[in-house]
């Protein structure tokens, strides 16, 4: 019988985007294959490690032993506090020099033109530049510059890019958004402003992105800190969670596809 191509939008969303890691360990423990991803900052960060191929478990495991340290070098304060160039050396290293076309599963990466306001979508290109222009969250990250124009995160413009992985052929979209506004958050620094401040920008825009989506998984996440990679396991436990509870919807969406499709 055939089956319907899924593609996957995993939104942007900080720290809570480990969600999108305990989202594909289910969807692979209840064999529901990922056919395409299409990822806005660190939603792109996590669908290109995993369609590199890199074992989930291990990414994982990796992701819990992630620490400040690896990713953050700050720099003095022109257009963005933190420099960039240890999180793109990391992903280059994960990467071992591929290029985003030659990724085992097609994924689309999600960025912003700083200039123009434009979304930018990539499907090839350097992995390491394109997915540090995508998680440049604007006055956090220096914009990284591609190809002379001027990029920052990609969930300024499509915080969950459902409209990219359908434009890649998908049949059927899951939207993952970990962005929900924390109505209760404590904003106490710049990054805090700046994140509650896109993520009230983005509210409306996401609210259409769920009718778009066939299945729409929001791992209530909200109340942990974008910013605070401290309760790694938690986000990922949480982002599992969501996605058990949302396995007998997409197996119905599947065979409801398959019975239109004959």
């Amino acid at each position: 019988m055939t089956t319907p191509k899924i593609g996957l939008a995993l939104g942007s969303g900080g720290a809570r985007g480990f969600a999108h890691l305990g989202v594909l360990k289910a969807m692979k423990d209840h064999s529901i294959p990922v056919d395409m991803i299409a990822g806005s900052s660190m939603g792109a960060l996590v669908g290109c490690f995993y369609a590199f191929g890199h074992d989930i478990d291990r990414l994982i495991k990796l992701s819990t032993a992630f620490k400040r340290q690896y990713y953050i070098d700050f720099t003095v304060p022109k257009m963005g506090f933190i420099a960039g160039n240890r999180v793109k050396n990391l992903i280059r290293l994960f990467m071992q020099g591929k290029r985003l076309e030659e990724l085992d599963i097609p994924v689309a990466v999600i960025a912003t033109d700083l200039q123009s306001g434009e979304k930018v979508v990539f499907k090839e290109g350097p992995i390491p530049e394109i997915v540090r222009a995508s998680i440049s969250i604007p006055g956090v990250f220096i914009p990284e510059k591609i190809n002379g124009r001027m990029m920052v995160d990609g969930g300024v413009t499509d915080r969950v890019p459902v409209s990219a992985v359908k434009e890649m052929g998908a049949d059927i979209v899951i939207g993952v958004d970990v962005s929900v506004v924390n109505k209760r958050a404590e904003i106490l620094t710049v990054y805090d402003v700046i994140m509650q401040s896109i993520d009230i920008l983005q509210m409306e825009i996401s609210a259409a992105r769920k009718v778009e989506s066939d299945i729409t998984i929001v791992p209530p996440v909200e109340h942990l800190s974008a910013k605070a990679f401290k309760n790694i396991d938690e986000i990922i436990r949480i982002g599992e969670k969501a996605t058990l509870a949302a396995i007998p919807s997409i197996r119905k969406t599947i065979q409801e596809w398959q019975k239109h499709y004959f």
